[in-house]
């Protein structure tokens, strides 16, 4: 599926659909990859819903998809290590002094960066994999989430009041 046929996807259902309803759905499709908040908040706002629920809604609804991205990640992590009998490939020197500039530097970049970039779900699963600790991971995601959605809906705001839609 691409964005575009997502967006005209979202529209439709959120149109076609009415009242707490359509938050339920902008909640819903906030969580789901390609969708997410960078087409939900835009779309909602531009069909007439209110700009501070959708909002928080896809807010919410991004970021508890990616908490239990996280969750699942650490219980399958888990899980792994029970099973493997060799010791612990990750405790050289050189891994560790790659670990330590990945969670300086490459994290914020990544998180701030994910929703228009790679997706989030995307963007934490690298990070998880590279190792970075889950609750920074978690932190740093739920800070890219946020930021880019007040910078989605003061935009979308904005530009439907410029062309007198909202």
């Amino acid at each position: 599926m691409t964005v575009v046929q997502a967006a005209i996807d979202v529209g439709s259902l959120l149109e076609e659909s009415g009242g707490l309803f359509q938050y339920a759905l902008v909640f819903v499709l906030a969580a789901i990859p390609v969708v997410e908040i960078l087409v939900v908040v835009p779309i909602a706002i531009g069909l007439g819903l209110d700009p501070v629920t959708t909002a928080v809604v896809a807010f919410v609804g991004n970021v508890a998809s990616v908490y239990a991205l996280v969750v699942v990640h650490q219980r399958l992590r888990a899980w792994w290590r029970s099973r493997r009998s060799d010791p612990d490939p990750d405790s050289s020197d050189r891994y560790a002094r790659a670990r330590r500039l990945w969670n300086a530097y490459g994290l914020p970049g990544l998180a701030l960066g994910s929703p228009v970039l790679t997706g989030v779900h995307v963007a934490t699963l690298v990070a998880l994999l590279a190792g970075s600790p889950v609750r920074r991971t978690a932190a740093w995601m739920t800070v890219g989430i946020a930021v880019w959605t007040v910078l989605l809906t003061a935009g979308s705001v904005f530009g439907f009041s410029l062309l007198g839609v909202v």
